[in-house]
């Protein structure tokens, strides 16, 4: 996808309405992808800077290009016009909060998501845990099967002429 983004950026460079960039979450730009909600490699996201959204797309030169040719200035603060009614009526409600309230509403709404965010990362952490103790209790009984000799077993049928595989046959030994 690296090439075809380098293309893309290229391509936008002198765009006034777009800017198309990239971010190294994993150097400098760490505090910028954690602010941002960016949890994957790569991540795609578009609009206004302080709403991001997140690209669902295709990957290739293609659909990036169709894509980013369809954007420029959208719904936001600076650009009213550009609302439906409902979003500028949310818009018209936020601007006439106090400005104390509303920044208890963004950082209450912030605190909602950090809690979603810990209780999925929690559940995740309780999936893993299964998985891991059921992959060693698989780990576990298979060593014990093998080691109750299933190995000799089978090299004794297979000497003994009856051959093939034990699966399925019905034959007592």
């Amino acid at each position: 996808m690296k090439p075809a983004w380098d293309k893309l950026i290229a391509k936008f460079a002198d765009n006034p309405s777009v800017l198309v960039a990239d971010v190294d979450c994993t150097a400098g730009g760490e505090d910028l992808c954690q602010e941002m909600g960016v949890e994957g490699y790569p991540t795609i996201k578009h609009g206004d800077p302080a709403d991001l959204q997140d690209y669902e797309g295709g990957r290739d030169e293609e659909e990036l290009v169709e894509f980013a040719d369809t954007l420029g200035p959208s719904c936001s603060v600076a650009n009213i016009e550009l609302c439906d009614e409902a979003k500028k009526a949310l818009i018209e409600k936020y601007q006439k909060m106090p400005a104390d309230k509303l920044k208890e509403f963004i950082v209450g709404k912030e605190a909602e998501m950090k809690k979603i965010d810990s209780e999925f990362d929690t559940f995740v952490e309780g999936l893993q845990a299964s998985y891991e103790a059921a992959e060693k209790k698989k780990k576990t009984d298979t060593a014990a099967i093998k080691d109750s000799g299933l190995g000799m077993a089978k090299s004794v049928r297979a000497a003994s002429g009856a051959g093939g595989s034990a699966e399925g046959d019905t034959e007592e030994l």
